[in-house]
């Protein structure tokens, strides 16, 4: 069908032809949230590592004072008197895989992932994945699981080389996955900041999330906790975020979503150009860290001494 032709008497008249019809309207579709399974994976993963800890921990065959041993039997915990977070001994979860600097100094590189999947207590792993919930959640929905799952790795990494470059000692054991979950954290402030032109109330949200940031470092400050997990854990995940973490301005339509024949006025560009400084500067401050982090903790040794346990 066209346009229709002007009718002869309308010219002879001398009206103005009819105005060509008007464009249907047009408007993007909703974005659809993930479906979020990766985060409640990983909280029924560290529950499980956790059951096999206990488990290989074996408190009865070597102690009479475990804790609710008739109830639990072999996962019984150990006496309060050497682990208050309800957990294994030191030297079950040195076994395991805690994170000790002397240890990965020799070759043991793995510590620095398979610290963030032990937990030094059944106190400490329920703090740890109440909080995974509630960040993980959200993110996951929002951007995927594989954003987020390489968030959370590289983020408990980055705490994980954090803890042994300040163990200058090298008499601490650490374990927990709060590396990776201040690095949750430290994605969502960034990712506030990077995409700052789609968000509303944007000051109070800012404050918010500065407040609840605050409230978790200072945490790290009680006896026992490694706080420099944490603060690894948050930077890295502060600079991850600037690069995964990333969506379009306000008012961009992809192609794809674009009627054939719909001429838009004004496009928009997928990214502002500060979005893409921020991308790229960070991914080049986070590489330059893990290299000289990793590089310097290969050259340094310290000298062992009889270690004690940090939860993080």
């Amino acid at each position: 069908m066209g346009k229709r032709p002007p009718n002869p008497s309308d010219i002879e008249n001398g009206l103005p032809p009819l105005p060509p019809p008007a464009r249907p309207p047009f408007r993007p579709p909703v974005p659809v949230p993930w479906y979020a399974w990766l985060v409640p994976l990983i909280f029924a993963a560290n529950f499980i590592t956790f059951a096999i800890t206990m488990y290989v921990n074996d408190c009865p065959a070597r102690s009479d004072e475990c804790l609710l041993f008739d109830v639990l039997g072999r996962l019984s915990f150990q006496p309060m008197k050497e682990n208050m977070l309800l957990g294994p001994s030191i030297p079950t979860l040195r076994r395991l895989g805690a994170l000790e600097r002397r240890l990965v100094e020799e070759g043991e590189r793995w510590r620095l992932i398979s610290c963030i999947w032990l937990h030094g207590g059944l106190l400490h792993l329920l703090a740890n994945m109440i909080s995974l919930l509630c960040i993980g959640m959200r993110l996951e929905q929002e951007f995927g699981f594989l954003r987020i799952g390489a968030l959370y790795v590289l983020s408990g990494l980055g705490g994980s080389l954090m803890s042994c470059l300040t163990d200058s000692r090298g008499e601490r054991v650490s374990v927990g996955a709060s590396g990776a979950l201040f690095g949750l954290l430290g994605a969502m402030l960034s990712e506030l900041i990077t995409n700052w032109t789609i968000y509303e109330n944007k000051c109070t949200a800012l404050m918010t999330l500065i407040l609840i940031i605050a409230l978790n470092l200072s945490v790290g400050f009680l006896p026992r906790v490694d706080n420099s997990a944490h603060c690894g854990g948050f930077l890295a995940g502060f600079l991850l975020g600037f690069v995964l973490l990333l969506r379009p301005q306000y008012g961009y339509v992809s192609p794809k979503y674009i009627p054939p024949g719909y001429d838009m006025k004004h496009k928009k560009s997928k990214h502002k150009c500060y979005q893409h400084i921020f991308r790229f500067t960070s991914l080049a401050i986070l590489l330059a860290g893990f290299i000289a982090g990793y590089a310097k903790l290969l050259r340094e040794h310290t000298v062992g001494s009889e270690p004690f346990r940090d939860v993080n």
